[in-house]
């Protein structure tokens, strides 16, 4: 089923090649729709990775094998199904993965845990072997494709292509950063992603992309949320091919590991906004901005306890400013929070301080910001130096029609 595009969706970006990765797609038919729904990306030897996966206990064959095969370093393909999530499927589903892990190794000569699957679509539903088998099949010599082709192949509910870029210098050296993802729907943390992939040219030690993946996840992936659902299935990895010839980055202490570390940042920062963008029928871009908290842990978790909820979310898609709402939602989060020190604003105008109304406050300027597609919401604990950022979008009628009709 085609979905009207998002109002808030961004155009695809002009996206580099990255050496060392050969993306692919076709059609395996894993459902009746007249689209390509596998992707297959590649992978020169030596390529490092690093992955995040989710915390749902009732994860996927793909996402435990993921999470077990990442810790070896390096990889050599990706493969990615849509769908079908091939999640809540037993042993049947693991045997799926683990076919097509080595079907792609014979092809390429490589060890299986190389080879990195993800699927995405409907739980419930073993994936077909013989469809996975005959869709590798044709992707191992289908032409080359463009990003923007593997962004729309990796989709589910999606209503537009997502991607991002970026660049770094180390040393004399540029690197770039090319990244896909999607998601729109049963995203929360942890992680909030559904699938991301990001592809660099840069040489980096396994270990330190690992690093830099899980802290950029910890500030972006894991701030934003559409309903409070995580996924089965929420895989990011990070793939390094070193074919940008830069001295290879062991450490936080190496040259140009700091620029480094602030791209691949840049990249999921990029994507997780798209995937909030995205949100199942979204009209607002909500930024949640919690100041003086306790901690900045204490702070995401109060941000996410207001970006959570429908009464807040409702609010803003009826462009309602009822900033008690936002007040409630302080204070069920569960963290340190004082009533009386309390201030409630929207897109830089104050509505309450300290605990109080302002005497002057005036509702048109919050009406106007609030009629917007991209809306603020700024609260300060009053209470010490936390601070966190987190964004979510709206709640409507579409995400109801979206969710019912999901199976069809």
């Amino acid at each position: 089923m085609a979905y009207p595009t998002s109002p808030l969706a961004s155009p695809f970006p002009e996206m580099p090649q990255i050496a060392g990765v050969t993306p692919h797609i076709v059609r395996a038919g894993y459902k009746d729709w007249g689209r390509c729904d596998l992707t297959y990306v590649e992978l020169d030897e030596g390529t490092a990775v690093a992955g995040v996966f989710t915390k749902n206990l009732c994860c996927s064959s793909e996402v435990e094998l993921g999470r077990d095969n990442v810790k070896q370093g390096h990889a050599r393909a990706l493969v990615v199904n849509a769908g079908n999530s091939n999640a809540f499927t037993g042993y049947r589903g693991r045997e799926a993965v683990e076919q097509i892990m080595d079907q792609v190794a014979a092809h390429i000569g490589c060890p299986r845990e190389q080879v990195f699957v993800s699927s995405t679509g409907v739980i419930g539903v073993p994936l077909p072997k013989d469809k996975a088998r005959e869709g590798v099949e044709k992707a191992l010599t289908a032409a080359p494709c463009s990003w923007e082709d593997v962004a729309n192949t990796i989709a589910t509910t999606d209503t537009f292509a997502k991607g991002a870029t970026a660049t770094a210098m180390i040393g004399d050296t540029k690197v770039t950063l090319a990244a896909v993802i999607k998601g729109s729907g049963m995203i929360a943390p942890d992680m909030a992603t559904m699938l991301g992939y990001i592809f660099t040219d840069a040489a980096v030690e396994p270990s330190f992309l690992q690093e830099c993946l899980s802290a950029a996840n910890f500030r972006t992936f894991s701030c934003i949320t559409v309903d409070s659902d995580t996924s089965t299935s929420d895989t990011v990895l990070a793939f390094a091919t070193g074919k940008a010839g830069n001295a290879p980055i062991a450490s936080i202490a190496s040259p140009g590991a700091h620029a480094f570390a602030a791209a691949i940042h840049d990249v999921c920062r990029q994507l997780a906004h798209l995937v909030v963008r995205d949100g199942e029928g979204a009209q607002k871009f909500i930024e949640v901005a919690v100041s003086g908290a306790v901690s900045d842990e204490s702070a995401r978790k109060v941000g996410m306890a207001i970006a959570n909820s429908p009464l807040v979310k409702t609010a803003i898609a009826g462009e309602d400013a009822n900033w008690g709402r936002v007040v409630m939602a302080v204070g069920k989060a569960g963290e340190p929070a004082d009533r009386d020190k309390l201030s409630i604003g929207f897109g830089g105008t104050w509505a309450a301080r300290e605990g109080l109304p302002l005497a002057d406050y005036d509702e048109a300027p919050v009406a106007a910001h609030l009629n917007g597609q991209d809306v603020t919401i700024e609260v300060d604990l009053g209470l010490g130096e936390g601070a966190a950022t987190v964004w979510t979008c709206d709640l409507t009628h579409g995400y109801i029609s979206i969710n019912a009709d999901y199976r069809s």
